[in-house]
């Protein structure tokens, strides 16, 4: 068997072409450089076609090498990585993956990043992060991001930025909406997130982040959004008005007292190649929501997700895949839909009126 039929039988997507993935990595640490080549290196769809120190060799670099895709750091010298990506946007867009501290702050700038077109956020190997454990993402966020028809993007005027028309729902409802993403999801979620009525269903989500990532993005969306968002913590209850999102590093699960729904978070394996785990997620709300949930995939690489929405599917949840056209990605939700775990595949903006209409169906 071939590395790349390996690859395709263990659900894992590889870009459109035989040939490996081209790879620039760009950090000011040598040290960093030299661990980051060094596990690239060990995938043979993966090719590390140079490094730089800072943005001005970077720039350099990419015209001359032409790379697929860029892993890039935040804080460097003479040009911090945010500033960089921007300028690259508007005049070499190609994608990008931000490689970035595991800090509070780190969380807050590398969702700038993502604002400013960066595909993919992950952080670097310390204590609470192991490299095997990073290795793994950040090869399978690489092949994601290559996948990428990154746009060129412009300066955003002033005074663009009007919310937008929020839905209604007619009354309450104690149903459970659970969404698993990946890849593009940040900005998928909260093109979704911030239509949604302040009585919305109680929503379970679990967006592939790292550690504090998810605390930035939670805290974030809540500015935005009518519902109350935050990340989770053990023993959050999920009821109508709330968001709950899976911490990074952490899987998450849904569980039932009495009438009341809540959530389990703790640390395990990686399942599916992820923790958080959208599959974790789903099997539990399979197992103690069933009928009484509704199960959303969107945008992201690989099959994490499929079994567990099979499993809704079959409970009697109502499922949503989010559209090919509409992903940055359409890896997770094309795994679902090959399972036959999806009662109706729509384009983003269609989904949050669809899960609404769900959650109030009897």
């Amino acid at each position: 068997m071939s590395s790349r039929e390996a690859y395709m039988s263990a659900g894992i997507e590889l870009p459109g072409v035989t040939r490996p993935v081209k790879v620039l990595i760009v950090d000011d640490s040598a040290l960093v450089r030299s661990v980051l080549e060094k596990e690239l290196a060990r995938d043979p769809m993966i090719e590390v076609i140079g490094v730089a120190p800072d943005p001005y060799v970077a720039r350099d670099k990419i015209v001359l090498l032409k790379p697929d895709v860029v892993t890039l750091d935040i804080e460097m010298p003479r040009m911090d990585g945010l500033t960089f990506l921007r300028k690259l946007m508007q005049h070499y867009p190609l994608p990008v993956i931000v490689v970035s501290s595991l800090t509070p702050r780190g969380g807050e700038v590398a969702l700038e990043a993502m604002e400013s077109g960066a595909v993919e956020v992950l952080c670097k190997p310390g204590a609470a992060y192991a490299i095997g454990d990073m290795s793994v993402e950040l090869v399978d966020k690489i092949k994601a991001a290559a996948r990428v028809q990154v746009r060129q993007r412009k300066p955003q005027a002033p005074g663009n930025n009007a919310p937008p028309s929020r839905l209604a729902m007619t009354r309450t409802t104690h149903k459970v909406i659970a969404i698993g993403a990946s890849t593009g999801g940040t900005e998928a979620l909260a093109s979704v997130l911030k239509v949604l009525p302040a009585n919305a269903p109680g929503i379970v989500i679990v967006q592939h982040m790292p550690e504090h990532f998810t605390r930035s993005f939670a805290e974030r969306l809540n500015t935005l959004c009518a519902m109350s968002v935050k990340e989770a913590e053990n023993g959050d209850t999920v009821v109508p008005g709330k968001v709950l999102i899976a911490p990074g590093n952490y899987h998450m699960l849904l569980k039932r007292s009495g009438a009341q729904y809540l959530v389990e978070v703790k640390s395990g394996p990686l399942i599916s190649r992820h923790r958080p785990s959208v599959d974790v997620l789903f099997k539990s709300v399979a197992k103690f929501a069933g009928k009484n949930a509704v199960g959303v995939i969107m945008t992201g690489m690989g099959r994490d997700g499929a079994e567990g929405m099979k499993l809704l599917h079959d409970a009697g949840a109502k499922t949503i895949a989010q559209d090919e056209a509409t992903c940055v990605v359409f890896g997770m939700p094309k795994e679902a839909i090959a399972l036959n775990a999806i009662g109706n595949v729509l384009a983003l903006d269609h989904i949050p009126g669809r899960m609404l209409q769900f959650a109030q169906d009897e």
